[in-house]
């Protein structure tokens, strides 16, 4: 029984490490999520990475497609049997993506972040004095 219990412990481990492995929510990827803008009269103006239910998308007015990692800052446009190379600066910030896909190829800049601003409103109950 012992051994039957360490085996299947050993399974979900093994499980868990190879998913952590495939999940896309480390730092890598967060740095690819954004915005990134083509050249005028690209068939696509512009694409956005997001995190949608734990994957990484690529969005575009010619639509959406998952990505999967191949290599080193290189995932495959599933969709449209392309893919996507990210490019860094020398500090190692995402600066752009080169998309080859259905015989183009885009050469993207990544926008920059916007600020973004939250209020927080707090209400607080009003208290009459006697």
């Amino acid at each position: 029984m012992k051994k039957l219990i360490v085996l299947v412990l050993m399974l979900v481990g093994f499980t868990t490490a190879t998913n952590a492995q495939t999940t896309p929510t480390d730092t890598t990827v967060n740095q690819l999520l954004g915005k990134y803008k083509f050249a005028e009269g690209s068939p696509v103006a512009e694409v956005t990475v997001v995190l949608e239910n734990g994957a990484l998308m690529m969005n575009s007015a010619a639509g959406a497609s998952p990505l999967e990692k191949s290599g080193e800052d290189v995932y495959i446009i599933t969709q449209f049997q392309g893919t996507a190379k990210f490019t860094r600066n020398e500090n190692k910030v995402v600066t752009g993506v080169t998309i080859l896909a259905m015989g183009y190829e885009l050469v993207g800049t990544k926008e920059p972040a916007s600020k973004t601003f939250a209020f927080r409103i707090v209400a607080k109950p009003i208290q009459f004095v006697k």
